[in-house]
């Protein structure tokens, strides 16, 4: 090839992809990263809020990955294109709501359209043969290659001596001896490659970098799919679905609390889009409530409301109820005892 080669690296900000990007860059293809926006992105969100992860470095992994490795990052927003994935995925959902392999297909698919928009020649994932049990299985590998798009420009360089030749390999731009032959669910091997490379500080590996994964997260979408009648959300619900206490007394109305200053603030943004509660006579939580609840409902809320508060021993607790068009109403409200609060209203 009398040009140098390009590529682009999914990058997600764990440690697969900065190593599989760094391994390309070592026989002097010109690397770039790609990172796509969907939402359900952990890093970056709730972390920053909650006062037990303090010590966690509050950073994109993503823009450090690619700083890492030098490289310039495109960070694409795919929420609207995404939702048709999580909503209707055509191979399913893992063990909550993960539609690893569809959304595996569908970001290769993107990639791939961005390397032809722009010149460069193939595509790297952190991808490792028997890593996850849905989307990096020996026979699940293929399938994100064929329906992509991507084909044989498609290169797994931690994997690549488990799987076929690609197209960079025939013809002769990468050097398979330089690639890896990683297989399985231990991450001992790529440990030791980034101790190598001299990286450190990195994400957690196998830590996860998508709430759709986790399973109190699943349950709180389902429960909003269920009680709306439809499979469908914007941006505000799966951010407001990562913060707070849930609470679900009835299927017409849904109570978020937050758990700490942190999470208050973060819910005040939302405090004009909602009916929202706030103690007066005690310090205590900003509670939403989401739905269409009656004045019932409404006390009910602020029974809650006052359970979460430094008024919860109290006899009773006053507090402010800030309607959608602006008028706030004042209820003075006994606190629900904790022990009457059935199991099943938290979500």
């Amino acid at each position: 090839m009398s040009k140098q080669p390009k590529a682009v690296a999914l990058i997600s900000g764990g440690l697969d992809s900065l190593l599989a990007a760094r391994v390309v860059m070592e026989q002097g293809v010109h690397v770039e990263g790609i990172n796509f926006f969907t939402g359900f992105c952990v890093e970056g969100h709730t972390h920053a809020l909650r006062k037990k992860d303090r010590q966690r470095p509050k950073r994109n992994n993503a823009l450090w990955s690619a700083e890492q490795l030098g490289i310039k990052l495109h960070i694409v927003d795919i929420i609207e294109e995404y939702k048709d994935v999580v909503i209707n995925p055509k191979h399913g959902y893992g063990s909550n709501l993960n539609p690893c392999l569809d959304c595996k297909i569908f970001m290769v698919n993107k990639a791939r359209e961005w390397i032809d928009a722009n010149g460069f020649d193939f595509i790297i994932t952190g991808e490792v043969v028997g890593q996850r049990p849905m989307s990096q299985r020996k026979d699940t590998l293929p399938v994100v290659a064929r329906d992509s798009g991507a084909g044989d420009r498609l290169v797994r360089p931690l994997c690549a001596r488990n799987l076929p030749p690609t197209l960079p390999e025939i013809e002769g731009w990468l050097d398979r001896g330089r690639l890896y032959g990683f297989n399985g669910r231990s991450r001992k091997p790529q440990m030791a490659l980034a101790r190598q490379f001299g990286f450190e500080d990195y994400a957690q590996p196998a830590g996860g970098c998508c709430f759709l994964t986790d399973k109190q997260y699943a349950v709180k979408l389902a429960d909003l799919w269920n009680t709306r009648g439809k499979r469908d959300y914007d941006f505000d619900d799966i951010m407001l679905l990562k913060v707070g206490r849930h609470l679900r007394p009835g299927t017409n109305f849904k109570l978020i609390v937050g758990r700490e200053e942190g999470e208050n603030r973060f819910l005040e943004g939302y405090r004009k889009r909602f009916i929202n509660i706030i103690p007066t006579s005690h310090t205590g939580p900003l509670a939403l409530i989401d739905g269409d609840p009656d004045a019932d409902d409404i006390e009910l809320a602020a029974r809650l409301t006052a359970r979460f508060s430094q008024g919860r021993d109290a006899g009773r607790v006053t507090v402010a109820v800030k309607q959608l068009d602006g008028m706030t109403q004042t209820l003075d409200v006994i606190p629900m005892p904790s022990d009457e609060i059935p199991e099943d209203w938290y979500v």
